[in-house]
């Protein structure tokens, strides 16, 4: 790290706002249910979209003099300027009352809610915590909270992949897939996302010191969202939260999990070992 955390400073932006539009389109609708191993069918105008759809709409738009060496765009704007190189999803929470349908114009209103810090095993970590309202023009459609966390580069020849956790209990239900380069690249493509550890392994391991390409925290949350859904006749839980355990590394198998509780539904994704990468909780 060459720059000075100035906690202060970056706790400057902490109510921060912008609003951004976008339009649900068919299109947008078919690759996402196939990148989410769904049926693809013909959607409609009207039909439902994807629970997460709002993930792939209104992302920001950067010329490519205006990029990071890391593939996002260079720090300041909207969110904080943390000086720190290695940024990722920690986790979130979705409220999820009415989904967006094929032919909505959806707006995205956000605001910077948090910035604090901690101290982690690579040193110190910054959390920014981003509040956003997505409505379409039936009124509120999601009210959602994200949690992104920066961090510094792993020292040289410390390996930047966390000490492995236990294993996840032996789940009720459970789907299992495959994550590729081409998975990867679809969901970068459909949220417009040049974070170059999904895609570029040279700079994955060479650059952020992780063993091999990094699977998309959203589209883990996504797919735990859908599974809950599927269990429970279709229907999104009310609230879903999440946060991330250690990164999920591609290509390789990895699992979809949930089991039954009192309140809902315990889920995890886990790799190929049954170690889980992501948490997360729905409720009805």
């Amino acid at each position: 790290m060459t720059e000075k955390l100035d906690l202060d400073h970056l706790r400057q932006w902490i109510g921060r706002s912008e609003e951004k539009t976008d339009v649900v389109t068919a299109h947008l609708v078919r690759g996402l249910r196939a990148t989410l191993f769904q049926e693809i069918g013909e959607p409609k105008p009207g039909d439902a979209a994807p629970f997460t759809a709002h993930w792939c709409l209104a992302q920001p738009v950067y010329p490519m003099s205006q990029l990071g060496p890391d593939g996002h765009p260079t720090r300041g704007g909207f969110l904080p300027p943390v000086p720190l190189p290695r940024r990722m999803w920690a986790g979130g929470e979705l409220e999820f009352v009415e989904p967006l349908r094929v032919g909505d114009e959806m707006t995205r209103r956000s605001r910077i809610f948090d910035v604090t810090m901690k101290t982690g095993s690579t040193g110190a970590l910054c959390f920014v915590s981003v509040q956003h309202e997505i409505s379409s023009p039936r009124g509120v459609a999601i009210r959602e909270r994200q949690d992104i966390v920066y961090r510094d580069i792993a020292p040289a020849g410390q390996s930047a992949a966390p000490a492995r956790p236990a294993a996840a209990p032996a789940a009720t239900h459970r789907e299992s897939h495959m994550a590729d380069e081409v998975l990867l690249f679809r969901y970068s493509a459909l949220t417009f996302n040049g974070h170059r550890i999904h895609y570029d392994r040279d700079y994955v391991t060479k650059v952020e010191g992780y063993p091999d390409l990094i699977f998309h925290g959203p589209m883990q949350a996504a797919l735990l969202v859908e599974f809950a859904a599927k269990l429970h006749g279709g229907s999104a839980p009310k609230k879903f939260a999440y946060r991330g355990v250690q990164p999920l590394f591609a290509p390789g198998e990895f699992g979809v999990n949930a089991n039954e509780t009192a309140a809902g539904l315990e889920l995890w994704t886990a790799n190929s070992n049954g170690v889980p990468t992501m948490k997360g909780t729905a409720t009805w």
